[in-house]
């Protein structure tokens, strides 16, 4: 009797320790980068033992990954729909959640952009204007809609430069290869581009298609259960805060 017990117990032992060692592998996109920095050092406080490792990226690529089964455990995209549809195709274990509302901002350090708004895009000493690529980041191609909106687009598109994801494209015109640019205002709000005492212009929501953006548990991490502790905790009322303060507007139910 005392060696079965002594036997489950090392079983239960052995199995705790692989749960609490568990990694939890994340695909986000790179709009969140500094947020769920954030949002993982909280976590890591209440779960010092469980490890997240994240790459950042374009929400479209990653959304082509995954298709042919990269190893991510969760799926943070900047369009909902992307997660949404792996969902539909039968590759995720949970819900679709909402995690926040992103939204567009006219970037630069070499004009205000406040004072043209949309039209300061047309100013004759802007040579360069960044945007993320419309064919694969949902920035990219709510930047071309609002542009489009406008009517600014054809007027401009010969003077784009194109980042592979919204945080190339920040980066663009922080490091001066852009005159100005079209960037997250979850970037704008980052302590690497606050420093850069560069001022940003918010594009009216009317002009694109809203950024809800959303998360996802993927059928990679069906068996880690510290992936479904960490997609949990992302709605809490820490990790909320976070998201509010980088500029995730959250959704009205």
């Amino acid at each position: 009797m005392k060696n079965r017990l002594l036997t489950l117990a090392l079983i239960f032992a052995f199995v705790n320790f692989n749960v609490q060692a568990q990694k939890i592998s994340v695909a986000a996109a790179s709009d969140l980068k500094f947020a769920l920095d954030s949002i993982i050092s909280a976590y890591h406080k209440q779960h010092p033992k469980n490890t997240v490792e994240v790459t950042y990226g374009s929400s479209g690529k990653f959304f082509e990954q995954i298709q042919y089964d990269a190893p991510f455990d969760l799926y943070f995209s900047a369009d909902v729909s992307y997660p949404q549809k792996l969902k539909a195709h039968g590759l995720t274990i949970s819900e679709v959640k909402t995690y926040g509302i992103g939204r567009i901002v006219i970037w630069s350090k070499k004009i205000d952009p406040n004072k043209d708004k949309m039209n300061c895009l047309l100013n004759p000493n802007l040579n360069k204007i960044a945007i993320a690529n419309p064919k694969h980041a949902p920035y990219g191609e709510r930047a071309k809609e609002s542009m489009m909106y406008y009517k600014i687009y054809d007027k401009v598109k010969s003077k784009f430069v194109f980042g592979e994801n919204i945080s190339q494209t920040a980066q663009f015109v922080q490091l001066g290869a852009a005159d100005i640019g079209i960037v997250a205002l979850s970037l704008a709000l980052s302590p690497n581009m606050k420093k850069e005492d560069g001022k940003y212009y918010v594009i009216p929501e009317i002009s694109h298609k809203r950024l809800e953006q959303g998360y996802v548990i993927l059928k990679h991490a069906k068996n880690n259960p510290n992936a479904t502790i960490f997609y949990d905790f992302i709605a809490s009322p820490t990790a909320i805060a976070i998201l509010t303060h980088f500029g995730f507007t959250q959704k009205q139910t």
